[in-house]
């Protein structure tokens, strides 16, 4: 009898094992159910952008990396099944998607109110031609069956591609003898050179790109930029999507050294760390080292001008303005002869210095450099937010030549050298726009007849001076 009780109680327990684990696995079963059939979104995606566009591409040179957001504003996750670049391995553009780089991408889980980032990149082959060229390609996101695209554009241009490794290895010297085509534009990697004896003219319209820390170097050569009124010749950084506009440092610059007499005409140098580059003089004489003229240079991340060891600079109806340190800075440097020059500072940052400094001597460690000046400034303006806009740090100062004629100067209190003549001290020069780089004068400016009549028949813009005309590179009209 007591057998027979303990075998019903093995059976219960049995049915009890077997019932539990039946509704177990049916809860299992339910939720497994419950979560591919609610959990997961019906919805689609939404994209920061729906074109990714590179504005100017160069060819062989990578682009920046542009960025897309892909957000699910559902309050569930949403399966992606596929993410596509539709151009495949042959495609120019490259895409990276939440850490990983490929193609495509498949059965991506993107959890509610959450979001991706893919980032874009492009690099174009040569074409052989000087118009630019459109390359277009997208990529596809399939989400509960519905295919949704992103477009890819990017706006291309052929080079002249200039390159050396500055280890002597690697030099192109060819092109930088004769004259530069200006029908497509050039791109500076490392250095291009004008080597000793040689002579480069670069002609109007020329666009000339250089890659970070790159310069165009002119080493006992002669180099001579011709341009143009609103044909001129462009210097700056070969970043050109909008958010490199006015970002200062981007290439070093043209850099002079022991040159023979060279000249700038109608040229735009920007966005550089020394606009114009002038160390030592090629045994000119009381010829210039570079003569310039009808020139802007601006925004650059230390000098607008550095004239070094000797060299020898003449500038007219030139605009130097909003560069980092100074606007004009003459280290040991042996001559300046500026005419209608406007010399503007207001860089931002706390690194800026009074527009001009003048100094006789060089000294680094045991090297010491001192060069006798003969500096001359008529009809200029020199003018910005610092108290003192033309500061002096002379070691000889009974044998440097200065005279600084019709000039407008801020300096807070106002000099009585003898050098100085006919100077309005302090008056603002009413520039029109300093934000937008338009150091233009109104006809209520204290510049206005108030210069030396110097006989350059014509101001920056080709506009006509007259027999009184303006102080600084504008004649006001």
């Amino acid at each position: 009898m007591k057998k027979q009780v303990i075998n019903k109680t093995k059976t219960a327990l049995k049915w009890q094992l077997t019932f539990f684990t039946v509704v177990a696995l049916f809860i299992l079963s339910m939720n497994t159910s419950c979560k591919k059939t609610t959990l997961l979104s019906k919805g689609n995606l939404a994209f920061s952008r729906d074109t990714v566009v590179f504005d100017t591409v160069f060819t062989t040179i990578g682009s920046t990396t542009k960025q897309l957001k892909i957000y699910n504003k559902e309050n569930k996750p949403v399966l992606i099944s596929d993410v596509e670049l539709m151009g495949g391995n042959s495609s120019p553009f490259r895409i990276n998607l939440d850490g990983l780089q490929g193609i495509k991408f498949s059965e991506i889980e993107l959890p509610a109110k959450d979001s991706l980032f893919m980032f874009v990149e492009v690099t174009l082959n040569p074409n052989g031609g000087t118009l630019p060229m459109v390359i277009e390609d997208s990529i596809r996101f399939r989400t509960n069956g519905k295919d949704q695209y992103i477009q890819l554009a990017a706006w291309g241009q052929d080079i002249y591609y200039h390159y050396s490794d500055m280890s002597g290895a690697t030099n192109n010297l060819d092109l930088n003898q004769g004259v530069w085509p200006n029908d497509k534009p050039h791109l500076i990697y490392g250095a291009a050179f004008v080597d000793e004896g040689k002579q480069l003219t670069i002609q109007a319209g020329t666009k000339i790109y250089l890659h970070k820390k790159s310069f165009l170097f002119v080493y006992k050569g002669t180099l001579n930029i011709q341009g143009q009124l609103d044909n001129e010749v462009v210097i700056q950084g070969d970043r050109l999507e909008s958010d490199y506009k006015d970002v200062a440092g981007q290439f070093y610059g043209v850099y002079f050294k022991e040159a023979k007499p060279s000249t700038i005409n109608y040229a735009i140098i920007k966005n550089g760390t020394t606009g114009i580059h002038i160390e030592g003089d090629g045994n000119n004489g009381s010829t210039p080292t570079v003569t310039v003229t009808n020139t802007i240079i601006q925004n650059n991340a230390s000098y607008g001008i550095l004239n070094f060891a000797g060299g020898k600079i003449k500038a007219t109806n030139c605009v130097v303005s909003k560069n980092g340190l100074h606007g004009f800075v003459n280290i040991a440097g042996s001559g300046f002869d500026f005419e209608h020059c406007t010399f503007a500072g207001y860089a931002s940052g706390q690194t800026q210095l009074p527009v001009i400094g003048i100094s006789d001597y060089y000294k680094d460690n045991s090297t010491v450099l001192v060069t006798d000046i003969t500096g001359s400034a008529k009809n200029c303006i020199f003018y910005g937010n610092q108290d003192d806009e033309l500061v002096f740090n002379l070691d000889n100062v009974g044998t440097n030549n200065f005279t600084f004629s019709n000039c407008i100067i801020k300096m807070k209190t106002p000099s009585t050298e003898p050098f100085y003549s006919g100077i309005k001290w302090n008056e603002a020069p009413q520039f029109k726009n300093v934000a937008e780089y338009d150091f233009d004068i109104p006809y209520s400016s204290p510049a206005v007849n108030s210069g030396l009549n110097l006989s350059i028949p014509q101001d920056i813009k080709g506009r006509v001076r007259d027999a009184q005309p303006d102080m600084g590179a504008y004649e006001s009209q």
